[in-house]
């Protein structure tokens, strides 16, 4: 009853005026305006000013209407749009006439609260409108009246308070620590809300532990949550320091490990390693973050609370999953990438998983969470990870969560004569087929080879589950490598954007190369090729492969191959 109660009082509160004014904890005072760290593009205000948002790849126009009350195009447009994040726009201008259409906008939706949409009522959305409120109120307040400045902060308290009271069932990870984050950027920011700085502060401080591993890692498993908390805890860390009060050490604590981290996914190009739902993001705006390094040190080689290794060679960088799926409650973007990798030389990203795109992910989140779409190995077209899949039961758990996958994801590393061996394996496939896939890697010490031996065997004792014990090994390319296969077709030529060549060989297999596609393009997701080597587990229970820096034609390297063999990976 209570928590009824609560819920009912806060959206009673967040509708009306009159109660509102009665409400404990009004505020008549914004004290403080928090830094905003991304990026904005002034050329975006004079769009906003004409009626014209673009959010999520889509546009809409507003021909005179409010924005607010026009029908949007997809979920993703709403989003941007009700989370006010766009105002940062229209600061970077900087005129008279974006201050007043700012202004303008957000005097709309305060002054027509009968809006309430679902979307704009979501906690992670709810949460960033508030930060936005808060850290763009400069913009809005700059030369404005008592009367606006007065209804202004109402709106936002109004917000503030249904964040804070009401009973939401906040989904579990990075929006239960955006909306804690947004509550005590709004007891740090706003007058007569001192009382709650230090319940606030405890509440975040236990999620953060809960939530950002040891290593720094999210418990998600998703290189993109860091990104995500990061641009908002920096600030949050400035504004207490702001406001003459000591940061709490869980805050301090979480950036301190979570840096590293950053620097860990990050590839020579400044892109970040595409796993467990990561997409694309801007670089401009990863080198923001990592301004706040004191440290500059080296990545980091191995994350073992997140399940994650590193091989640095060299030119050459390789990252490797080697973790079990997230908890249930935290898999909703977890992918069944296990024992995939991504490679790297210099500038140029060779092997990667195709990832997800940042709009329209309900169109291909179905493929790109499966293993095909990953570096690595599907037996019998089927993914290491099961989902939920029925529609009743998405919307029951608000998404598809991992219902099954890789249990035991054992990984051993080791420097040996010619580079560094990692040897890893995982039972995926364990219970369905009865098989465990084991993955060896060598890097050469100076990053001119990357030798690799995928192995489909039964468990000690056990034999191969069913008749279908086809396997494939997938290596997708990024879109900038030009591909091309060798005549003999157990080699690709791969060609980089600096005009490095690289070869792909696998001396006892035939090689494919197929149609692939790169999800996490910055302008959508592109056509790209993927190299594909098909066998079956009785009859070759092993594939062995490698990609080898050459500055050699194609003939020259199939002359040297048909010369020599390959030497064996040591086991």
């Amino acid at each position: 009853m209570g928590r009824f109660a609560r819920n009912v009082m806060a959206r009673a509160s967040s509708s009306s005026v009159s109660l509102s004014r009665l409400w404990p904890g009004r505020t008549d005072r914004l004290i403080i305006a928090p830094h905003d760290l991304r990026t904005a593009d002034a050329t975006r205000a004079a769009e906003i000013y004409a009626g014209r948002f673009v959010f999520a790849g889509k546009i809409v126009t507003c021909h005179g209407r409010s924005i607010f009350d026009l029908e949007p195009p997809s979920e993703d447009w709403e989003i941007s749009l009700l989370g006010f994040g766009w105002l940062r726009h229209l600061r970077a201008a900087d005129t008279a006439i974006t201050r007043a259409n700012a202004r303008s906008l957000v005097d709309d939706w305060i002054s027509n609260q009968a809006r309430n949409r679902p979307v704009g009522r979501r906690p992670d959305v709810l949460a960033r409108r508030v930060i936005s409120l808060l850290s763009q109120a400069p913009l809005v307040l700059s030369d404005t009246d008592g009367k606006f400045y007065r209804r202004y902060l109402r709106g936002l308290t109004r917000e503030i308070r249904y964040l804070r009271y009401t009973m939401l069932d906040i989904p579990d990870g990075v929006p239960r620590l955006q909306v804690l984050i947004a509550l005590c950027y709004a007891s740090l920011c706003l007058a007569n809300q001192a009382r709650h700085i230090r319940t606030a502060t405890r509440k975040l401080s236990d999620e953060l532990a809960r939530q950002i591993l040891p290593d720094g890692g999210h418990i998600s498993r998703n290189p993109g949550a860091l990104i995500e908390l990061m641009i908002d805890l920096l600030p949050l860390r400035q504004t207490f320091a702001a406001r003459n009060i000591a940061p709490p050490p869980a805050l301090l604590n979480a950036i301190d490990r979570m840096m590293p981290m950053l620097r860990f996914f990050r590839h020579g190009d400044g892109s970040f390693a595409l796993f467990n739902g990561m997409s694309s993001a801007p670089s401009d705006l990863l080198a923001t973050l990592l301004a706040y390094d004191d440290t500059h040190g080296s990545p980091m080689s191995s994350m073992p609370h997140t399940g994650y290794q590193r091989i640095d060679a060299g030119n050459m960088m390789v990252i490797v999953d080697t973790g079990a799926p997230p908890p249930p409650n935290l898999s909703h973007d977890a992918h069944a990438g296990c024992l995939s990798f991504e490679l790297s030389s210099g500038l140029s990203r060779i092997v990667v998983n195709c990832g997800m795109p940042t709009t329209g992910r309900d169109n291909w989140r179905v493929f790109a969470r499966g293993t095909a779409a990953h570096s690595t190995v599907t037996y019998h077209d089927t993914s290491s990870c099961q989902f939920v899949e029925r529609s009743a039961m998405k919307r029951f758990l608000q998404g598809a969560p991992v219902v099954s996958g890789p249990v035991n994801v054992e990984n051993f590393r080791e420097i040996v004569t010619n580079g560094v061996l990692l040897t890893t394996s995982h039972d995926g496939y364990l219970d369905r087929f009865g098989v465990v896939h084991h993955r060896v890697l060598m890097v050469a010490h100076d990053g001119s080879r990357l030798d690799g031996e995928d192995t489909l065997s039964p468990a000690p004792g056990a034999k191969i589950k069913g008749a279908n014990t086809d396997y494939a090994v997938r290596f997708h390319l990024h879109p900038s490598v030009k591909a091309s296969r060798l005549s003999d077709a157990r080699g690709v030529m791969l060609v980089l954007p600096n005009r490095d060549v690289w070869t792909f060989e696998a001396l006892d297999d035939k090689v494919d190369l197929e149609d692939s596609v790169f999800l996490a393009g910055n302008d959508g997701p592109r056509r790209t090729a993927q190299i594909v080597i098909r066998q079956n587990a009785t009859q070759a229970s092993s594939v062995r492969w490698s990609f080898v820096r050459s500055s050699a034609s194609a003939s020259a390297t199939t002359a040297r191959r048909n010369a020599r063999r390959e030497p064996e990976l040591p086991l």
